[in-house]
Formats: C-alpha cells, sequence, structure tokens
C-alpha cells in the first residue's frame, strides 16, 4: 500500500514538473518573441535583405532639433539615404525638420506618438499610438506612411496587425549601436560591427540600429552618433557595402 502511494506520488510530481516545464518553455518562447528583433513568431517583421553587402541606416526617436539637421548634412553631403523612425510628439512639435527629412529623399517611418512598450499596452492604446503617430506624421510631411517600428522593439500579435491595418511593414534591425548609453563613436561602431558580422555570417544585410533623437525630450547631446556615422560612411563603402532605404527590403 506505502509503494502503492509511494509511487502515485511520484507520478503526480513528475506530471507537474514536466506541465511546470512545458508552461516555463511556452513563457520563454513567447518572451523571446516579444523583444529578440528577428523572430517572427507574432507574424513577418522586415529585418533586412538578402545581400551582405547591404546596409540600412535607421535613426529613432526623433526628429531632435539638436542632432537631425546636422546629421542630414552628414547623409547629403555622402549622398546616402537614411530611414527615420519619428515619434509622433515631436514630428508635430517640429514639422519644418520631420518636412526636411523627407524633402531630402529620405524614408520618415511610425515608432508612435509617446514611444512606449506597446507589448503590454492596451489594443485601444496600441491603436491609438500609431494611428495617431501616422496622422502627426502625414500632416507634417504630405505623404503616406508606410513603415513601422515599435519601440524596444516589443511587440505582441495586436501590433503587427495593427501597423498592417494601416499600410505599414514593421521594421526592426539586427545590428545595434548602444548609443542611448553614454559610449564613445569609436564603441558604437564596434557594436555595430558585431551586428554586421553576424549578419554577413548569416548572408543578411546589416540593419543599424541608431538614435537621432531621445524618447524622453528633444535638444538631445547625439554628438557621439554622429560622429559614428561619420565613420561608418567614410569606411564600409571602402569594404564593399552599400546604403539602401529599409523600404528596398519590404516586399524582398
Amino acid at each position: 500500500m506505502i509503494s502503492a502511494l509511494a509511487s502515485s506520488a511520484s507520478g503526480t510530481f513528475a506530471s507537474a514538473t514536466i506541465a511546470g516545464a512545458a508552461v516555463l518553455g511556452t513563457a520563454y518562447i513567447l518572451a523571446d518573441a516579444t523583444l529578440r528583433p528577428e523572430s517572427q513568431l507574432f507574424g513577418r517583421t522586415v529585418v533586412a535583405g538578402y545581400d551582405p553587402a547591404e546596409v540600412a541606416l535607421t535613426f529613432d526617436d526623433g526628429p531632435n532639433t539638436a542632432m537631425t539637421p546636422a546629421l542630414l548634412d552628414l547623409l547629403a553631403e555622402h549622398r546616402v539615404r537614411a530611414t527615420f523612425f519619428m515619434i509622433g510628439r515631436f514630428a508635430r512639435e517640429e514639422k519644418m525638420l520631420a518636412r526636411r527629412v523627407h524633402d531630402a529623399g529620405h524614408l520618415v517611418g511610425n515608432h508612435t506618438v509617446t514611444h512606449p512598450w506597446l507589448a503590454w499596452q492596451s489594443s485601444a492604446r496600441v491603436r491609438e499610438e500609431l494611428r495617431g503617430c501616422n496622422a502627426m506624421l502625414e500632416d507634417a510631411i504630405g505623404a503616406p506612411i508606410t513603415v513601422f517600428r515599435p519601440p524596444h522593439g516589443a511587440r505582441r500579435p495586436v501590433v503587427l496587425r495593427t501597423a498592417q491595418e494601416l499600410g505599414m511593414a514593421t521594421v526592426q534591425w539586427n545590428a545595434m549601436g548602444q548609443d542611448w548609453l553614454h559610449i564613445s563613436s569609436e564603441q558604437i561602431v564596434k557594436n555595430l560591427g558585431r551586428g554586421m558580422r553576424r549578419a554577413e555570417k548569416h548572408r543578411r544585410g546589416s540593419n543599424l540600429l541608431l538614435h537621432d533623437g531621445y524618447d524622453v525630450q528633444q535638444a538631445a547631446d547625439r554628438s557621439a552618433t554622429l560622429a559614428a556615422v561619420r565613420m561608418l560612411l567614410e569606411t564600409l563603402p571602402a569594404q564593399g557595402k552599400r546604403f539602401v532605404g529599409v523600404d528596398e527590403w519590404v516586399s524582398s
């Protein structure tokens, strides 16, 4: 009798352990899909094309009066087209600067109105953030918005569905400069280099995540980022790289 009870208890414990492991495993998979930029579990996101020679410069959290104009001048000097994922409230405050980005031939994308972690917002808030940002950007630049990047890369299925309903492709990245930290331009380039080498190993292009703004306030100092971009513009073409806009990857 005691042996039977022990056997039963052991079986129950084993079943509970397996069930618990399955729950933890599922939670890990979902968390990974929520935050890993390259995950496709919740729906298609654009990461990069399949030509390792291609590099996309992308900038989040602008437009920023202390950085974006100088960045535009630098890009024009090198005749390079980039992608700017703008925060709606900043574009509303700096309409002329947002329009200048568009008029210079760069791609303007949606980065929400206020930069929240969308994966933990209600469906109504998600729609409000994306629709509101589109309205502000379109009012500023006079053109439709076709690409979207979720703040922090955080998303869940409703985020991707809402972007699709609004006619936008969701764009992530595969190389991160970590330029929101107080680090040197050399370190920013080093960080990006790791991502670029990883992308090359997988025979993919490189989608570089940088910041021309700061989601908390205007006039953020991004001088290290500007210097890093200058380094990239001066060195990557010599390595056989060419710069593209992320819209060139949307249909690939």
